[in-house]
């Protein structure tokens, strides 16, 4: 599985090659993100047409247990090649970016 780490996504966060869906709920979304689409994980399979299969596509959540597993599912299932896993979650991501 490939992974990401919250310094390297910080770094392309604005190119055009990646997107990137959060898999947490709402409430979640809100409390804190870093942008992309909001899909939970319960509606990811059935919302499988908003995975842009032209793009690097960083999948995460709050820690990095349910992106990875629907990393696998999604890899299994559709067979994408495209899917990076966020490294420590958007937990991770908001401790570096609360550092700089």
């Amino acid at each position: 599985m490939q992974s990401i780490s919250p310094q390297d996504l910080k770094n392309v966060l604005t190119d055009s090659q990646y997107q990137i869906i959060d898999v947490r709920e709402p409430y979640e979304f809100e409390d804190f993100n870093i942008g992309g689409l909001n899909i939970p994980l319960d509606n990811v399979l059935s919302s499988i047409d908003e995975i842009d299969t032209s793009k690097n596509v960083v999948i995460c959540c709050q820690s990095g247990n349910r992106s990875k597993a629907m990393i696998m599912t999604l890899e299994r299932k559709f067979k994408l090649t495209n899917l990076w896993t966020l490294e420590g979650g958007v937990t991770a991501f908001k401790e570096l970016t609360a550092e700089a």
